[in-house]
Order: C-alpha cells, then sequence, then structure tokens
C-alpha cells in the first residue's frame, strides 16, 4: 500500500521534491515487500531497513545535496540568519510570499546552524540544511519520550523494530525528506504528553513551551497536557505544568514581540489564516478553505466554526479528562484535526501530526498494557494457592 502511495507522487505531484521523494521510497517499499515475505527469520527486520533507506535516507540525501526542498526549508535557514543578524526572523517589509516567516521565534533555531556555516568552507554548508537538524530534533523527542515511558515488556530489539518501522512510513519519511519543519513540533509534544502520563509536570511543560514557540499550531496542547496532569497528578502539577509551558513560551517570544510587534503578528498570525497582504499557499480545498473562498462571511463562518469545535474539545477535557497517553493523544489530535479542517486556510500535509500521534502513542503504549508472560504465570499461581490461616498446614 505504501509503495503505491509513494508511486502517485512522481505522476501527479508538480512539486519536484516530492517527485524524488516518490521515486526513491517506491522502491524502498517494494523491495521491503519483498524481504518481508521471505521465510528468513529475519525478514521483517531487513524489510524495515530497506523501507527506511529507500523512504528517508536515500532521497534525504539527493534533495540535501542538490538543494531540493520545499519552500519553508529556505524560510526556516532565512529566520535564523535575520535572528543573528537582527535579533528577530522577521522582515519588516517582505517583497513576496517566499519572504513571509509563518512561524514564531523558536522556529528560527533550526536555521541558525546554516547561519554559522554560510559563509564556510562549501561541503560543511550541507550541514546547514534546516531539515538535518529539524529530523534530530524529531528522533531525539522519540527517543527521550520512549525512555520516559519505558519498554520493559517488549523483548530486546523490539522497540527499535517499531521506532524504525515508524520512523520508515510515509507519515514520517515524505516530511523528514522533502521539509521536515512540522517534525520538532510532533516530537515535542509526544515528549510532553509521555512526561505528563509519567507524572512530570515541569519537564512536560519545559516540552510543551519549546513546542509552543515554534507554531501556535502546538497551543491546543496546553490543554489537553492540563488535563492529563490533573487526572493524573492532581491540580497542583497542572498549574505547575502549565505555568511553566506559559511562561517559557512568553519568555521565547517576548523578543521578537518587542522588536517587531507588527511584523510578528502580520506574518504569524494574520498570513496563515487568509487575513495577510500575502495569499497563503496552502490552500487545499479543506472545508474551512473551501468556506473562507466565499468571501468574509464565509472566512467569519470558518473562523466561527473553528471557535466551536475548540470550545467542543475544551469541554470534553472538563466533562471527561484523558487518563492516560492514549487518550490524550487521541484528544489532541481531534482538536488539531478540527483545527486543520475548519481553519480558513490549511493542507492535507497537516493532518499527518494527528495521525502520527495517535498512531504513536498506541506503539508506545503497547508494552505497558500488556504484562510480561512470566508476571501472568506468577500471578495466576498466586491465585490459585490456597491462603493458610492460624495453625493450617
Amino acid at each position: 500500500m505504501a509503495a503505491v502511495w509513494a508511486a502517485a507522487f512522481p505522476v501527479v505531484s508538480s512539486l519536484g521534491p516530492h517527485r524524488v521523494w516518490g521515486a526513491s521510497a517506491c522502491v524502498g517499499y517494494l523491495c521491503a515487500a519483498v524481504a518481508v515475505l521471505s521465510r528468513r527469520s529475519l525478514g521483517r527486520a531487513v524489510s524495515v531497513w530497506i523501507a527506511g533507506i529507500g523512504a528517508v535516507l536515500v532521497p534525504l540525501v539527493v534533495l540535501v545535496l542538490t538543494g531540493g526542498a520545499q519552500s519553508e526549508v529556505g524560510v526556516v535557514e532565512r529566520a535564523g540568519l535575520l535572528t543573528v543578524r537582527q535579533g528577530t526572523p522577521y522582515l519588516a517589509d517582505p517583497q513576496a510570499v517566499v519572504e513571509v516567516t509563518p512561524y514564531l521565534p523558536g522556529m528560527a533555531l533550526f536555521g541558525l546552524p546554516g547561519a554559522v556555516v554560510a559563509d564556510g568552507w562549501e561541503p560543511l554548508r550541507y550541514l546547514g540544511d534546516a531539515r538535518l537538524w529539524c529530523a534530530a530534533a524529531f528522533l531525539g523527542c522519540l527517543w527521550a519520550a520512549g525512555r520516559v515511558l519505558g519498554a520493559r515488556a517488549r523483548p530486546r530489539g523490539t522497540g527499535q523494530l517499531v521506532g524504525a518501522a515508524l520512523i520508515a512510513s510515509p507519515v514520517v519519511a515524505l516530511p523528514l525528506a522533502v521539509s521536515g519543519v512540522d517534525l520538532p513540533l510532533t516530537g515535542l509534544l509526544c515528549l510532553a504528553l509521555a512526561l505528563a502520563a509519567r507524572h512530570r509536570p515541569v519537564a512536560a511543560g519545559l516540552a510543551l513551551a519549546l513546542a509552543c514557540s515554534l507554531k501556535w499550531t502546538a497551543w491546543p496542547a496546553l490543554a489537553v497536557v492540563a488535563a492529563l496532569l490533573a487526572h493524573r497528578a492532581g491540580l497542583g502539577a497542572a498549574v505547575r505544568g502549565t505555568g511553566v509551558a506559559v511562561a517559557g513560551t512568553v519568555l521565547a517570544v517576548l523578543p521578537s514581540a518587542l522588536l517587531a510587534p507588527g511584523p510578528l503578528v502580520e506574518q504569524v498570525f494574520a498570513f496563515p489564516t487568509g487575513r495577510g497582504e500575502w495569499e497563503t499557499p496552502a490552500a487545499s480545498p479543506l472545508p474551512g478553505r473551501l468556506l473562507a473562498d466565499l468571501g468574509p462571511f464565509g472566512w467569519y463562518a470558518a473562523m466561527t466554526l473553528l471557535a466551536a469545535g475548540g470550545v467542543a474539545v475544551a469541554v470534553s477535557l472538563w466533562v471527561r479528562p484523558p487518563a492516560g497517553l492514549v487518550p490524550a493523544a487521541d484528544r489532541l489530535a481531534v482538536g488539531l484535526c478540527t483545527a486543520f479542517l475548519l481553519a480558513p486556510a490549511g493542507r492535507f500535509g497537516y493532518l499527518a501530526l494527528p495521525v502520527l500521534l495517535s498512531v504513536w502513542a498506541r506503539l508506545a503504549e503497547a508494552p505497558s498494557r500488556v504484562a510480561p508472560a512470566r508476571s501472568r504465570v506468577v500471578a495466576a499461581g498466586s491465585a490459585a494457592r490456597p491462603v493458610l490461616v492460624g495453625g493450617d498446614r
């Protein structure tokens, strides 16, 4: 199925990086299918690594070396350069849509390596590609989340294989190769949910602060993590975690808000919602976009529905707070899907974020919901053994 999906990109996509990814990933997935159908015991593991090479490694290397990428990669790299030069990632008077920076200041961190090596040795400049650092942040967050959750019930090596399969899947491999800018946000949200599920409010707040300083689409996670902390660790933990997240986000955004308040509001908030000077390229025919195309009334209708969806999710968190990692990830995924579907501007690709959250949570929590076989045998034996009372022998 993945091979068929990847094969469609060279045929239907108008974006060069997507066509490169589709051609390479299709070959990788087909070879992986052949490997998994073999009778060898290592067929499954080999197939995962083959898929990863074909869908991630090869297209990423080719695109980095040739400079092929979605436009947002250049936007992030320019944001890093502008932050070094003027202290804020926003141009005061952008002359084209590609000069607009629709991200919060934290995203510029992934453009800083490019700013450092911009005038250096030519081969070294490849290390400044923002995709590499976005991928490193994403993988690091998933690794840290796995350490927080633990995986004692899995046989040794199974956790790594499951993680590699997730990374090689199209929902991760495609953005990792062609863009990558949403992956750090996804990884930080996974880490924040994992920390909250393990009753670590301050650490969860710090992860949330980093996520919320990248894109404002991470802000719904504040309510979900607060509800999870309140249910698992008490109201005080929820207040601490939320306080750390809000304070950290304010500290990250405040310098740019003081240096360039107008460009920040115009580019980060007005532009993505279709109210900026430049028309956003995020124009997939989702319900909110179709409504907004009807004119001002349609735009206000989309925003009203979006607000109603947010209120509905908030009420659900109050009435029935999530009790664990999977329910919390699902609730956040529902909120994000609602936002992406009803926003006046959006892309089908945005839906990969909520899908990835739900899938990752289930893979990460699977071990903790299944007791090891030996534990079940011991428990059964203890239950069957008669209890000795007094002097009975």
